[in-house]
């Protein structure tokens, strides 16, 4: 359980970490996306910094602040919930699987931090 939680938890974390860097440089990839699903480029980096916010409070938890791995955990769990739902209410499908992937990892995180 624990290599588990390590593995999930760290690997949400770098891909968390990555895209909150892409959102701050407005890629073409990001900018046509949130174009897409009516998310105006201003919020770029509100959302970047949610998504870094998450990837550092994993990152807590892997060092063994464990309520705030949990805290992250959650948070991005609920972040991309909402990238989910963005993208069912638009019906962008082809680029659904982003979120729902990682909506996946953030839920094993949070279930694997719990249980750590």
């Amino acid at each position: 359980m624990t290599l588990a939680f390590y593995l999930v938890a760290g690997l949400t974390a770098a891909i968390n970490a990555y895209f909150a860097i892409v959102d701050y440089l407005r890629t073409d990839f990001v900018l046509g996306n949130s174009s897409r699903l009516g998310i105006p480029a201003s919020w770029l980096p509100m959302l970047g910094t949610a998504k870094l916010a998450g990837a550092l409070g994993l990152v807590a938890g892997l060092l063994g602040f464990r309520y705030l791995g949990i805290a992250a955990a959650a948070g991005l769990t609920l972040f991309f919930v909402g990238a989910v739902v963005a993208h069912l209410r638009i019906r962008v499908l082809d680029t659904m699987w982003f979120p729902a992937t990682i909506l996946g990892l953030a839920a094993a995180s949070l279930g694997l931090a719990i249980a750590h």
